[in-house]
């Protein structure tokens, strides 16, 4: 038995402000808030990049009267005469020059006949029918732009467009704020990594590492430059040696995993021994055992984030506390996700005092929000996988009752929610088909067209859980294989029971076999159903609700 004296405990259990509140105040301390200082890049290289600077423009685009299209160029004024029945004859050399589009005009033209309105009389003689005004199909110069006018502000985030505006005003480079570099270190004996998994398979007690792929991941979508480190096992100092070492070349160093309360849990220790450790233990769920400190250098400290094992709690993490700062050292607000108020289709229990993001999947049924709870475990990646988005269960609420009005924070386009299909009930892998056949549906036109395609999202709540969540307007479909013992038919008599003033249409949707996972080698012999009912027969059912359960 481990001894209780060699495991860690937590030094606080603070609220999300007052831990953001810490974190500031040492940032600021150590001259790691405000945004990073700029690099010159080649202007073919900075897509998605930050201005460090305001751009003013070197060049006027155009830099010269140019022919906006393809004709003759000429004097208006000579023009002035022409007309269907008295046609004008222009003299090439001497009134009119030919220009092609982008060609600069002579100094004495101040207009462009169109070529399809020209006549052509030999070689060098042109007709016109109708005179032309003034700088008719001529970019005057600075038309776009003219030089030292601003091109972008600092702090903007380059679109493909901007670039084009940069090299038309001069700029080959530009200076942008350097990329946040983050070491992303994942630690523990237990894990193995994507490599050893294929090669060689998962054994009991291994654990893929894959942490590191989505925190890295989330560094780079959000504008930093992220850089993976080996596993390092459960070692104090290997952990501190891999901290030392990433403090002197990075921005910021996340560590995953040792940041709970167990024996091999290292990282508080770390952090306490090479910096200061400001938070352990954040009144947060998923993501409670988040550490926040600073790591001395020669140079200067710098951030480091103990973020939590489990996947979802990793993920989160990022999202609360990484995310936020990359932004602040780029000199960019915030990503603000798209928020909407719906209607939550389940009770939710909370512990309070902590704050709890709660993943749901979302759809509109008739003209309702509706938010189906996905399962909140802090290991269940897949739960964010399909989440449309979050709702957020502040630390002095109990929870939330079922039909009770929620904000959630999108993951997903607003306009992906029009489209959705909400399902309730009973799970079958045909669901899972029938979803990827509405994702391929693009319709018929030459290009994709996204409003022929329809999202199918699925809440598992059994085969009674979708029959309620129809009637109370939450779903538009519900998985039900609920037979009745007495007359032996299924679903119509909960139908009449659950739904008696819903219209509802009920299709056989597939006929699928049920039967017993044993023990291998099938230890106790059990043949039949009834061999459930024998004394030293333990039998691990279905919830209540569940057609299997009702089944048997």
């Amino acid at each position: 038995m481990q001894s209780s004296m060699t495991r860690n405990v937590y030094l606080q259990d603070i609220p999300l402000d007052e831990a953001w509140r810490r974190l500031t105040d040492a940032l600021k301390a150590i001259g790691r808030w405000q945004p990073l200082e700029g690099e010159e890049i080649p202007v073919a290289e900075a897509l998605g990049r930050v201005t460090a600077q305001p751009i003013w423009a070197r060049v006027s685009s155009p830099a010269y009267h140019a022919s906006a299209m393809d004709g003759y160029a000429v004097r208006a004024g000579d023009t002035a005469t022409a007309n269907d029945t008295h046609p004008l004859q222009l003299k090439l050399g001497m009134q009119a020059q030919y220009v092609d589009t982008g060609d600069p005009l002579p100094g004495w033209a101040d207009a462009v006949i169109m070529i399809e309105h020209v006549q052509p009389i030999g070689d060098d003689t042109i007709e016109i029918r109708a005179p032309i005004a003034p700088w008719t199909a001529v970019r005057p110069l600075g038309e776009d732009m003219v030089a030292t006018e601003l091109v972008l502000p600092a702090n903007h985030v380059l679109r493909p467009v901007d670039l084009g505006a940069l090299a038309g005003s001069g700029h080959a480079t530009l200076n942008v704020r350097r990329k946040p570099r983050v070491a992303v270190i994942p630690t523990g004996t237990e894990l193995i990594t994507v490599e050893q998994a294929a090669q060689s398979g998962v054994k009991p007690g291994d654990i893929i590492e894959y942490n590191s792929i989505v925190l890295a991941a989330q560094v780079e979508q959000w504008g930093g430059a992220a850089t993976r480190y080996p596993i390092v096992i459960d070692d104090f100092e290997q952990i501190k040696a891999a901290v030392q070492d990433a403090a002197s070349k990075y921005d910021l160093i996340l560590i995953n995993a040792g940041s709970s309360a167990g024996s091999e849990d290292f990282t508080a220790r770390v952090v306490q021994e090479l910096g200061t450790l400001l938070v352990h233990g954040i009144a947060v769920r998923p993501g409670h055992p988040v550490i926040l400190g600073t790591i001395k250098t020669q140079k200067s400290d710098i951030p480091i984030v103990g973020v939590p094992g489990y996947p979802v709690s990793a993920a989160l993490t990022g999202e609360i506390f990484v995310e936020p700062l990359i932004a602040r050292w780029l000199g960019v607000p915030g990503r603000q996700k798209p928020m909407l108020s719906g209607t939550i289709t389940r009770k939710l229990l909370s512990p309070m005092g902590e704050d709890e993001w709660v993943r749901v999947t979302v759809g509109r049924v008739g003209d309702r929000i509706v938010a189906a709870p996905l399962s909140r475990g802090a290991g269940v990646i897949t739960s964010l996988v399909r989440a449309d988005g979050i709702v957020r269960i502040p630390r002095f609420s109990e929870g939330v009752n079922t039909g009770e009005e929620v904000t959630i924070e999108l993951y997903t386009d607003p306009a992906e929610i029009d489209r959705t299909i909400v399902h309730i009930g009973s799970h079958d892998l045909t669901l899972d088909l029938l979803a990827q056949h509405l994702a391929e549906m693009t319709g018929d036109a030459p290009t994709p067209d996204r409003s022929a395609r329809r999202r199918f999202v699925s809440a598992h709540a059994g085969s009674l859980g979708g029959l309620i969540a129809l009637r109370r307007g939450e779903a538009h479909l519900a998985g039900s294989h609920l037979l009745d013992p007495e007359t032996g038919d299924y679903n119509l008599t909960y139908i009449e029971r659950y739904l008696p003033n819903v219209p509802v249409v009920v299709v056989t949707l597939l006929r699928r076999e049920q039967g017993l996972i044993v023990a291998p080698g099938n230890p106790k012999n059990i043949t039949s159903l009834s061999d459930l009912a024998r004394p030293e027969v333990r039998f691990v059912n279905r919830q209540r609700g569940a057609g299997t359960r009702v089944l048997l």
